[in-house]
């Protein structure tokens, strides 16, 4: 483990365990590099290199006042693979982080950066609803976290773990309090004012053209329960824009998939990097 100082003097904490070929674990709202914990170990375990870091204004990262929008977002990740070295390197991104991982690789991922790249559950290509999207979601949604977040942090950061983004609050859901403790956990982690500014980032990114211009293999994977990202809005259209995309939907799985269904998700992601 360790930390990168970036242009602006932002300082990015990541881990970086093993060797072989490495993967590169990016997460969500308002999540750290510990959300990745499964997959860290899964991976690990098999051979791989596999690094996460936590997004400036998140977790273990400074709590940056600006820069706070996927630009910088992904200029921060070519610094972090620039002083790693990374080299046919695997990306792999959920919710906030596949919007990173589609931005990252549009823009830096040529020369034999990156070989593959996956987006979970991932906001790609726009969450908004404009006259370009008119299937996304209102600006009065992302408003109601701008509010809950000012007003109400602790609480707001209880209710969605312990309800939609785990699928928790649906009658048949086997409820994992420890699960929602960590969501609250790393979140509370974070800074207020990029924490803040990432729900724009995260809503109003438009990543068509980042899409378009992806050039290597990308599996696009999303849970057809999905309250926080739904799929009709996400993965329906960017698998559409992706030039070597692919598309796999699993049956009654929520946004939380990389966690609660750890053991399904894994097994897929291995199979993605290892196929040629």
């Amino acid at each position: 483990m360790g930390t990168i100082k970036v242009e602006d003097g932002t300082e990015i904490f990541y881990k970086d365990w093993g060797t072989g070929q490495p993967i590169v674990f990016h997460h969500g709202w308002p999540l750290t590099s510990d959300d990745w914990d499964a997959q860290l170990m899964f991976f690990l375990d098999k051979g791989y290199r596999v690094i996460a870091h936590d997004r400036r204004g998140h977790g273990r990262s400074s709590q940056t006042m600006d820069g706070n929008e996927m630009d910088t977002y992904a200029a921060d990740v070519a610094a972090l693979a620039a002083h790693l070295e990374l080299k046919d390197a695997v990306h792999i991104g959920h919710s906030t982080g596949g919007g990173e991982v589609a931005r990252y690789v549009a823009r830096y991922g040529s020369g034999g950066r990156v070989a593959k790249a996956v987006l979970i559950g991932a906001v790609p290509p726009i969450m908004l609803k404009t006259e370009a999207n008119p299937g996304g979601l209102p600006l009065e949604v992302f408003d109601g976290f701008r509010t809950a977040l000012l007003t109400r942090r602790t609480g707001f950061f209880r209710e969605l773990p312990e309800g939609p983004f785990y699928g928790f609050n649906r009658p048949d859901a086997e409820v994992l309090p420890g699960v929602a403790d960590n969501w609250w956990r790393q979140g509370m982690m974070g800074g207020i004012k990029p924490l803040y500014d990432c729900i724009r980032a995260f809503s109003e990114t438009d990543f068509t053209e980042d899409l378009k211009a992806i050039d290597v293999p990308t599996l696009v994977m999303h849970g057809d329960d999905d309250q926080i990202v739904p799929i009709e809005d996400s993965a329906l259209l960017a698998v559409e824009l992706l030039r070597h995309g692919t598309l796999k939907v699993y049956e009654g799985f929520g946004h939380g998939m990389c966690t609660i269904n750890a053991d399904v998700i894994n097994a897929d992601l291995l199979a993605f990097v290892r196929s040629s």
